[in-house]
């Protein structure tokens, strides 16, 4: 007998501890898969397991037929745009795009980078120009040739191809962008017959599968999944995040790619990455597809998106605000200060206000309110619940059109709250501003400010103006010191400071649970 040979006995033995290896297997990579094939549950396993069942055969759940069904409709956007020579030269590095600071530290912009690798490349341009190449992703809504994408993938765009997955190419026109949700709507024409996607008309729930097809570094048609992570995300892109986070691998070039549901429809649009080193760490941004169809629809009829606006600077109540305002609760809208000749300031609206509720309808902070009144067309009259001075009123507000210069003043005085976590001496040295040059007329300046007390720790710097303290105007340093006292005898835990800092004004919530000066 050979030394290779086995007895019959032996082999037999042998195949049936295979068999059951693999299907020891098959039943794990089910449960890891999220038990998505039905089977029959052994008596060891708990009742809970045997609960998960679908209407799927038995291992046969697989991605194929959505992919099969939707990657017709997604293609690969390639554009093109000449730059002075002397920005085409040497800088092509990934993150070379202009891109602003605050995202830069938290995320990587994936539709640019070096040219062939799903980003932007440098090539001969007309002289004294250099022609930058990015690459991104994208998807046809309509069979007459709409495609959306992101706005950061086209900005700045002197010519757009879109490439489909079977390797046609078409020069696309922008018909329209909004740089504040990072949409773009694309058009092709020439043909109505596109093979195209719906866009979702409710959001997905977390632990929802979800598959992404794009056009990472170049490699278009490329299909990952994932599910669900997490909604509301809030990355500092902007006054109306609302991101959906998803674990499907997206890298860059996926840039305006689909993620669709189960259903074969688009749930989102991928617009950014958490990455340390430019790849796919695992936590992925899509612009959700409500967001997608309200943008669609008014870039489709206008070319651009007209949103609401009431002028004002808003920020959330923190549960020191709320303290020092006597409120319940930590919920709402801080209006910090009220834009002159704007439609908050016709309808009353004041600084210390705090909106609750927009038509009777609650919001929770203030990125809430940005959105909830974006949404809403200017000439729009919207009743706004507000607190003033710890009673209840109700302001009308006719909303007007929202500015093109208006840079989201709504949240920066947000993104420079800081929490206040201790009650020591503030470390401040103060100035009436009528005797500061360039402080102006109102307030008291901020001369000097110890780098490792409790106001620095807040935001307060030199240069700022402090123009009230518990509701009250403030013109000398006494005025600062008599309103903290003021505000300790009404027993009051912690006082706001209303702060103007350059550009913006803010409130800023100061314990009093120790001698301040």
């Amino acid at each position: 007998m050979s030394r290779n040979a086995l007895p019959e006995s032996n082999k037999t033995s042998t195949l049936r501890k295979s068999r059951s290896r693999l299907l020891a297997g098959v039943f794990t990579l089910a449960l890891a898969g999220g038990a998505v094939g039905a089977f029959v549950v052994p008596e060891a396993v708990t009742p809970a397991f045997a609960q998960i069942t679908t209407n799927q055969p038995t291992n046969t759940f697989s991605f194929a037929d959505i992919v099969e069904k939707v990657s017709p409709a997604v293609v690969s956007v390639k554009v093109k745009k000449d730059e002075p020579e002397e920005m085409a030269s040497n800088d092509d590095e990934p993150g070379a795009q202009n891109v602003p600071p605050q995202i830069e530290r938290f995320m990587r912009r994936f539709g640019f980078g070096p040219g062939g690798q799903g980003g932007p490349g440098r090539g001969p341009g007309p002289q004294g120009h250099g022609r930058v190449v990015g690459q991104g992703s994208g998807f046809f809504i309509s069979g007459d040739g709409y495609v959306v994408t992101n706005n950061h993938v086209v900005d700045g765009a002197s010519e757009v191809d879109v490439t489909t997955t079977d390797g046609k190419s078409y020069t696309a026109k922008v018909i329209g962008t909004d740089p504040r949700t990072d949409v773009a709507l694309l058009k092709v024409d020439g043909k109505d017959n596109f093979p195209w996607v719906k866009l979702a008309g409710a959001p997905p729930r977390v632990g929802d599968w979800v598959v992404a097809v794009g056009n990472p570094f170049g490699l278009g048609g490329t299909v990952t999944a994932g599910i669900v992570s997490a909604r509301g995300r809030d990355i500092g892109s902007g006054p109306y995040d609302d991101f959906i986070q998803i674990d499907a691998p997206i890298n860059r070039g996926n840039s305006g790619g689909p993620t669709f549901g189960l259903n074969g429809e688009v749930i989102g649009v991928n617009t950014a990455i958490v990455s340390p080193s430019g790849g796919n760490v695992g936590i992925a941004f899509a612009i959700p597809s409500e967001t997608v169809s309200e943008v669609v629809d008014a870039l489709k009829n206008g070319g651009t998106v007209a949103r609401g606006y009431v002028g004002v600077q808003i920020q959330p109540v923190s549960e020191d605000v709320a303290e020092a305002l006597g409120l319940k609760e930590a919920q709402g809208a801080l209006i910090a200060q009220v834009q002159p000749g704007t439609p908050g300031e016709k309808a009353g609206l004041k600084a210390g206000d705090v909106v609750t509720a927009i038509d009777g309808k609650d919001i929770k902070d203030s990125r809430e309110m940005s959105r909830e009144i974006a949404k809403l067309k200017p000439g729009t009259s919207v009743k706004l619940s507000v607190l003033r001075d710890g009673k209840p009123i109700t302001v009308a507000v006719n909303l007007e059109q929202l500015p093109t210069d208006v840079a989201s003043n709504d949240q920066k005085g947000a993104d420079e709250e800081k929490a206040d976590r201790s009650a020591p001496r503030l470390g401040l040295s103060l100035a009436p501003a009528k005797g500061v040059a360039g402080a102006g007329e109102q307030g008291v300046v901020v001369t000097e400010v110890d780098p490792n007390g409790p106001a620095a720790e807040r935001g307060i710097k030199a240069g700022d103006v402090i123009l009230d303290v518990g509701g009250k105007p403030v013109s000398s340093p006494a005025d600062v010191r008599a309103g903290l006292a003021d505000a300790r005898k009404d027993n009051r835990k912690a006082v706001l400071m209303r702060v103007k800092s350059e550009q913006v004004t803010r409130f800023v919530a100061i314990s009093l649970g120790k001698q301040n000066g």
